[in-house]
């Protein structure tokens, strides 16, 4: 992590804490949940020894940033907002910026060219593509249809409520847990498919020391600042109405895990393969199904991630 500077800037009325390297063209890089700037470790590294300037954020309500107390403070609005200021502070002069997510990040960055394509040169999004949204029902009844009510993002929906079980089993399990192993099922008192009396091996790719790096802020600010961006989610839906069959506009390409859980939502498959996706963001131009790999890809397979976006973005230089 040698050279990677830190800041804290005010952005629309909170202060954010951003990691960055390099110099060059901005690559803005927005992480997902539970995460923190630091899952770009590898990107920031890589990105920043190739000609970029690699930034890298907390977001709204995690880490070093500011988590405003009101849970309608996180709507998708609220952090496309925070997105937007950010690139006017870190790129004055750049009229438009390249942007790579995960996971929130992606359905942020997703939205960010949707709203704001004036701001994003070019997009790398991994593991959640733009999802067309059905005005017929709202997302968390969809999900709870098909899942049931363990669903992990219906388990999110009550404040205090998951943080209080987390409590229970403790920061430095969950997030391993989490990190390791996402669980679609969160079934209240047995949260994870692992006895809580069996030790964790973590995998090759996430040592002890990069572990606890997310437990120790975890366990400083703990989880409801990520958590609150869950009950917005049929309140950010209902604000979206107005941009209902808009396309996003923006040059992108997208990455997944062959083994990813958003890969395998319902309808996911069918809609990326199947043409709604390329329809609704017409400059798609490349979807690389990476085989044997899982969510935290990036983290995965930093090196094969680190040369596709460098190999997509050098076409925009």
């Amino acid at each position: 992590m040698e050279g990677i500077e830190h800041r804290v800037v005010k952005v629309n009325g909170i202060n954010m804490h951003l990691a960055e390297k390099g110099e060059g063209p901005v690559i803005l890089f927005i992480h997902g949940f539970p995460e923190l700037w630091y899952s770009w470790r590898h990107q920031i590294v890589a990105l920043s020894s190739m000609g970029y300037r690699a930034v890298a954020p907390d977001l709204r309500g995690y880490g070093d940033s500011d988590a405003p107390d009101s849970v309608a403070s996180y709507s998708f609005f609220h952090i496309v907002g925070d997105l937007v200021e950010l690139i006017n502070v870190v790129a004055p002069d750049e009229r438009k910026v390249f942007v790579v997510g995960h996971d929130w990040g992606a359905v942020m960055a997703w939205y960010l060219c949707l709203f704001r394509p004036d701001k994003v040169k070019a997009l790398v999004n991994l593991s959640v593509p733009f999802i067309r949204l059905s005005r017929e029902i709202k997302p968390l009844d969809a999900w709870r249809s098909y899942y049931g009510n363990d669903y992990y993002m219906c388990r999110f929906q009550n404040p205090g409520e998951i943080e209080a079980e987390f409590a229970e089993i403790g920061t430095d399990r969950v997030e391993k847990e989490m990190l390791i192993d996402f669980p679609v099922l969160l079934p209240k008192g047995k949260l994870f498919k692992r006895p809580l009396d069996e030790q964790i091996t973590l995998p090759c790719w996430l040592s002890e020391e990069e572990a606890n790096y997310y437990v120790t802020k975890f366990q400083k600010t703990g989880y409801t600042g990520g958590l609150n961006y869950y009950p917005n989610l049929d309140r950010s839906w209902e604000l979206l109405a107005p941009w209902a069959g808009c396309e996003v506009k923006t040059p992108a390409k997208f990455i997944v895990g062959d083994e990813d859980l958003v890969y395998h939502m319902p309808g996911i498959k069918d809609y990326i393969h199947g043409g709604g996706f390329k329809e609704d963001v017409p400059l798609l131009q490349e979807v690389v199904v990476m085989e044997g790999v899982g969510h935290f890809i990036n983290m995965k397979k930093p090196d094969e991630i680190n040369n596709h976006i460098h190999n997509f973005f050098r076409q925009f230089d």
